[in-house]
């Protein structure tokens, strides 16, 4: 990179948020996906959005790629810098602007904590329901850019269902606004949604306007335990067919119960086929109600033990065993890959059978646990990046996986994103109607290719 620019970022932003020297700039060469590394040229860090439009101008007429990055838990290497690129990292942006409690709406800057967001609502009686398993260290822009999911997301949704309005920085370095605090705005296009899981390939957002709900008055937390994974897919067949939706449904496989056992101690039976965590809230009457029938329900399709927590800090520690699985996993081998399919809910008997032969025929170890209620399945590679061969059995079984999960009538993500890890499924996902679409919007928006380039697709 040309050695002018460092100084005009330096100008924009000052010296101290301009990081240039090798040392420094390791730990933005990759994100939370393993395998995937590539060193940065520079990083910046920006605390407004002006900076961001200036800095933009300035890659535009150098014809420098920009990555933006929040705090780098992504899992499909879309924050992963660009050979002589500029890494434009937002976490300094971290000012929470506005509690609207008389609309349920929250203004805040990209680079404020998911958790900090929810934090922040509770005092007033109010609640940010998205809750991506990163949710202690992810930006909201990072989230949003992603629309990341999360455990709540059969009954709440995902992050798009929460976002009424986004301020953007576009590759010209033009500032817009799109959306409001109005419940219902169909004036023109709805530009805010094309933003929302574009991975930053369109446009760097920097200040989001998110919807709030009354906070529940009640929770209820059930784990049941089970000798079969298709009683645990059929459980939570039933729960939806009795017209329960949980706020949670998710499950965890005997590997992923054994690892989380190990690491968490919070009791779960490490011989279970599969444990189901099930949460329901709202009104405590209701609460009450649904959480009798979910344990009836599990009990009537083979559930071996149903535990109801006894309190607030019971509820918590069964569901510490879901939240922990990842940093479980993470400890049994030197390289995790956490990924990341989603079918129909009744197709998951078949997924989850499929992972455990690509195991078996590859003799590969994955653990796999996920969103069961919503069909979002992790199937979790335990292996060492630095063993050639095994690396090149992990890519056979991840292509047989994704292969057949398109089969299935799936997609190959549902909350992580594509970014680099997962770009050359994407054409067999979508027709190439629907990949021209695609690249016709990116040409719109980015004609130069600066923003992001090189994550979901390829250029024509």
């Amino acid at each position: 990179m040309n050695p002018e620019i460092f100084e005009e970022l330096r100008q924009i932003v000052g010296s101290d948020n301009v990081l240039t020297e090798k040392e420094d700039l390791i730990p933005y060469g990759f994100d939370g996906t393993a395998a995937i590394k590539e060193p940065a040229a520079c990083v910046v860090f920006a605390s407004s959005s002006e900076q961001i439009s200036q800095v933009l101008k300035l890659a535009r007429r150098g014809k420098t790629p920009v990555v933006t990055r929040g705090s780098g838990t992504g899992l499909s290497g879309g924050s992963v810098p660009v050979k002589e690129g500029i890494v434009l990292c937002l976490v300094k942006m971290e000012e929470i602007l506005e509690i609207d409690a008389a609309n349920l709406t929250m203004l805040c800057e990209a680079g404020v904590i998911t958790k900090a967001i929810d934090d922040a609502a509770a005092p007033l009686g109010l609640f940010y329901p998205p809750d991506p398993g990163s949710m202690k260290i992810s930006t909201i822009g990072g989230n949003v850019a992603n629309n990341s999911g999360g455990l709540r997301g059969l009954k709440y949704g995902v992050t798009r269902d929460y976002v009424m309005g986004i301020e953007v920085v576009l590759a010209d370095g033009s500032i817009c606004w799109l959306g409001s605090k109005c419940v219902k705005d169909v004036a023109g296009y709805s530009m805010k949604d094309l933003f929302i899981g574009s991975e930053g390939t369109l446009g760097i957002i920097t200040k989001v306007l998110l919807k709030l709900l009354p906070r529940p008055k009640a929770k209820k937390t059930l784990l049941a335990t089970y000798d079969s994974m298709e009683n645990a897919a059929r459980t939570v067949s039933k729960i939806i067919e009795n017209q329960i939706i949980p706020c949670t449904l998710e499950f965890l496989d005997r590997r992923t119960c054994q690892c989380v056992e190990d690491f968490a101690k919070v009791g779960l039976p490490t011989e279970a086929e599969a444990v189901v965590l099930m949460e329901t809230d709202g009104y405590p009457a209701v609460v009450e109600e649904e959480a009798e029938k979910m344990a009836a329900i599990a009990r009537e399709n083979g559930a071996l033990n149903v535990e109801v927590a006894r309190d607030e800090s019971h509820a918590l520690k069964l569901a510490s065993a879901r939240r922990s699985a990842f940093a479980a996993l993470a400890r049994i081998r030197p390289t995790t890959i956490l990924e990341d399919v989603t079918v129909p809910r009744s197709k998951l008997p078949d997924i989850v059978k499929f992972i455990e032969q690509m195991a078996a025929e590859h003799q590969l170890e994955i653990a796999t646990f996920g969103h069961f209620g919503d069909g979002n399945v992790h199937p979790t590679f335990l292996t060492n990046e630095r063993d050639e061969a095994e690396m090149v059995k992990v890519e056979a079984a991840m292509e047989a996986i994704f292969e057949h999960t398109i089969k299935l009538g799936g997609t190959i993500t549902g909350e992580h994103g594509v970014g680099l890890a997962k770009k050359r499924f994407l054409p067999e996902q979508f027709d190439e109607g629907s990949m021209e679409l695609l690249r016709q919007v990116k040409k719109a928006l980015d004609p130069e290719g600066l923003l992001n380039p090189g994550k979901i697709f390829d250029p024509a």
